[in-house]
């Protein structure tokens, strides 16, 4: 049976029937069309693919074909894509032909938006690559936060948390977009506020492979507020770093447990107001 994408609003899912974009062996709405008639989308929000990827999708083509068509628009001179650059870039690169594709009709601003939203909605982005995504839906459909949330089925809070990376230091942006650091690393570092602070920080990250709580604690260091002592020494148990772990991934931001003995306190960690006011949005939808 096949998935239906959750969280579209007026994207993909007004313009796709269910089934249409997973399997060519539907056949409904689906043919085949030269791969010389189809155009790349010039607003692709992806950055440039690796060529390796490219080859090792290019010979899986060649031994079983395109298993999932691509999404098109008609344009003058023939089609321009919406969703599927990959597969369009391998097949040229296998030698095909033509390829299967759905054509759906859709205005200029509709064909960048099914864009942004189908690669969001596939995790088909670097974190990077899906907080300029979000960024260009905000700045070019004049979206709020809110709403980009609703369009690719995530909280505000992830939205928000995702778009901060795009103020990090470009060391740090394209070390995250090479695979080099992940998100974590990116958001310990941009406790950070003097971009070169950043950048000098990446270098000891990156050197020594520091862990993403490593980073956080270089961070501290640097800002001159290291944990205390005793922790360090000790450092909780995993038992607490499991739970640490569990309100970082609900929060989208970092999360610390101590235990006292009658009790103990949770900090949460927010590095900007619109940070704050995403979390105490956050907060009281878990009521």
């Amino acid at each position: 049976m096949a998935r239906r994408r959750a969280g579209l609003g007026k994207g993909l899912g007004a313009l796709i029937p269910d089934g249409e974009d997973e399997a060519v062996g539907s056949a409904a709405g689906v043919s085949e069309v030269s791969l010389a008639a189809i155009s790349p989308n010039p607003h692709q929000p992806r950055a440039p693919i690796r060529e390796e990827d490219l080859a090792e999708l290019a010979a899986s083509i060649e031994e079983h074909g395109i298993i999932q068509p691509l999404l098109v628009t008609r344009s003058a001179d023939g089609y321009q894509l919406i969703a599927g650059e990959r597969r369009w870039r391998a097949a040229r690169l296998a030698g095909l032909a033509t390829v299967p594709v759905v054509v759906r009709e859709a205005a200029p601003n509709e064909v960048l938006e099914l864009a942004l939203v189908e690669n969001v909605q596939r995790a088909d982005l670097n974190a990077l690559e899906e907080a300029m995504a979000y960024q260009e839906l905000v700045d070019r459909f004049g979206l709020k936060q809110e709403d980009v949330a609703r369009r690719v089925g995530k909280s505000r809070v992830a939205v928000s948390n995702t778009l901060r990376l795009l103020g990090a230091a470009k060391g740090v942006k394209e070390a995250l977009l090479a695979g080099a650091i992940s998100e974590g690393h990116a958001r310990a570092l941009l406790g950070l506020s003097q971009k070169a602070a950043q950048e000098a920080a990446l270098k000891t990250v990156v050197g020594r492979a520091l862990s993403v709580r490593q980073t956080e604690e270089l961070v501290r260091s640097l800002l001159g507020r290291p944990e205390k002592k005793g922790r360090a020494k000790s450092g909780p148990s995993p038992q607490t770093r499991a739970l640490e772990d569990q309100l970082r991934e609900a929060l989208g931001t970092k999360v610390t447990l101590s235990h006292g003995a009658k009790g103990g306190r949770i900090v949460i960690y927010f590095y900007s107001d619109e940070e704050l006011d995403a979390l105490l949005e956050r907060l009281g939808s878990m009521e």
